[in-house]
């Protein structure tokens, strides 16, 4: 049988074509815009994510069987707020996981409300990705839209949604919107209310590998599939990406090098961060884990490379930086374009370059933005190793993993080995692997990571260089602290 996969992420939605073996037979991206309406917003249109998927599964299956196609899992970006009227239309863009724009409602629920009580009812604090402060600005600014609302979901729900009618999460991503009870699994029936909204108005819970319904006939038609194509209910990008990579069961981390870059330790058990630095969320397993995340990653190099220096050859711009000029450069870079989540919590930092001089060349500048990014996830590292816990080696995945030069740069400056794995589609081949276990080809998602992920390589650390970075560490971790409260005074109106 077959299963299709899919990452609908920020720029676009990646298609794979998956075999119960693991083999990956074809792949289709679509693009799509991505709106910013005003400095530190970020939105889009639900609309354009079905027309790529709905696009993208008939080419994906050009030339292969349709009719073997069992099953569809969906790992979607995490936060975003999709708002539905009674009609099922979509009210407004969809206000994105990277928007900043409720600096003043986080404020009220982290100092009115309060961190212990919103620690206490959903595992977690408010961030200004998250999908509650996004409702509560969306009441205050947009009264007439919020009172329209009929159903609350997610960007990989909507899609769900398209190809089943059914409203459904699961919990992994229902983790992210600070409106669910992360130890007991339900909807926080007083977040609800703080928000001025109703249970009636959320989707159904699932599990990630639960099946929530078959496509419909129209799809089906449509689509060219059979209608008995199961749909799970999916996972949040970084859960699904950590299924993808073997991510599973207790003592497990992936680092992820995205838009936005990830630390994420996955474990069997509940648990909370009590200075809420680190995410507590639901796996797609079916357990729990930590996560740190960093709302500028790999985007960071995107943006130095093509908006400033007008290259999209990042291979040619890192190529003169050798072994000997890790842990030695004397530029810094903050990498905080678009605020910052993990650990710091702060969407009026910005992005910096510190340290230059008449000789800092080109590279030095790209070196500092990949440094900047590895320096900036092992912040999060830090907050987890206060905690007790160990992390001895990761996985890392994502589009600026593919450089062999940042791998080498992330493993010395946290000091553990890194793998990679043979596959590396993240939350595509998650929602894949997801999917396998929704039709009953595997038993549980542990064993189909045991089955179908594998290690291609491995980047370890150099005594050397990790010792030279280390302290460099100590001079970044003072960065932040020193411009935070300059950061303040630079906001937008």
């Amino acid at each position: 049988m077959l299963y299709i996969g899919i990452d609908l992420g920020t720029s676009a939605a990646k298609l794979l074509l998956v075999d119960e073996q693991g083999k990956i037979h074809n792949e289709v991206t679509k693009e799509y815009p991505l709106e910013f309406p005003r400095p530190g917003w970020s939105q889009q249109a639900p609309a354009d994510w079905k027309k790529a998927v709905f696009e993208g599964i008939p080419q994906l299956l050009t030339g292969f069987d349709a009719s073997a196609v069992a099953g569809i899992g969906c790992g979607g970006q995490m936060h975003g707020l999709v708002v539905l009227d009674e009609g099922d239309n979509v009210i407004r863009p969809a206000i994105l996981w990277n928007d900043g724009r409720t600096a003043k409602q986080v404020e009220y629920l982290n100092r009115v409300i309060g961190k212990e009580k919103l620690s206490e009812l959903t595992a977690n604090i408010a961030f200004a990705g998250f999908t509650a402060p996004k409702l509560l600005w969306m009441r205050e600014n947009e009264p007439g839209n919020f009172a329209r609302i009929a159903k609350i979901m997610l960007p990989k729900d909507y899609i769900n949604y398209s190809l089943t009618g059914v409203h459904s999460c699961d919990y992994s991503d229902a983790s992210g919107m600070l409106l669910l009870d992360v130890r007991g699994k339900c909807w926080s029936k007083e977040m609800l209310d703080i928000c001025g909204i109703t249970e009636s108005q959320m989707p159904k819970l699932f599990e990630s590998y639960a099946c929530i319904g078959t496509v419909t006939p129209e799809i089906a038609k449509r689509l060219g599939i059979p209608g008995t194509v199961k749909v799970v209910a999916g996972a949040g990008d970084n859960a699904a990406a950590a299924v993808g990579t073997g991510t599973v069961g207790a003592g497990g981390c992936n680092i992820s090098l995205g838009t936005s870059g990830t630390v994420f330790i996955s474990s069997s058990r509940f648990g909370v961060d009590p200075n809420n630095a680190l995410h507590a969320f639901a796996h797609a397993d079916g357990g729990y884990h930590l996560m740190g995340c960093m709302l500028s990653a790999a985007s960071c190099n995107r943006w130095l490379c093509e908006d400033i220096l007008k290259t999209a050859d990042y291979a040619a711009e890192q190529a003169d930086i050798t072994d000997e000029k890790l842990g030695r450069n004397r530029v810094f870079f903050l990498p905080y374009l678009m605020g910052e989540r993990s650990p710091i919590n702060d969407t009026d930092a910005r992005g910096v370059f510190i340290g230059m001089t008449m000789d800092t060349s080109r590279s030095d500048m790209v070196q500092s933005v990949l440094e900047g990014v590895a320096f900036a996830i092992r912040d999060s590292f830090e907050v987890a190793k206060a905690l007790g816990v160990e992390i001895p080696r990761s996985n890392i995945c994502g589009g600026g993993a593919k450089s062999k030069l940042w791998r080498r740069i992330v493993a010395n400056v946290l000091n553990i080995p890194l793998d990679s794995v043979v596959t590396e589609q993240g939350p595509g081949y998650g929602g894949a692997m997801l999917a396998m276990v929704g039709c009953g080809a595997y038993k549980t998602v542990q064993e189909a990571a045991e089955k179908l992920v594998s290690i291609a390589s491995t980047v370890c650390p150099d005594d050397g260089i990790a010792a030279r970075y280390e302290e460099k560490y100590q001079k970044f971790k003072k960065l932040y602290p020193t411009m935070k409260s300059l950061f303040q005074t630079l906001k937008e109106d």
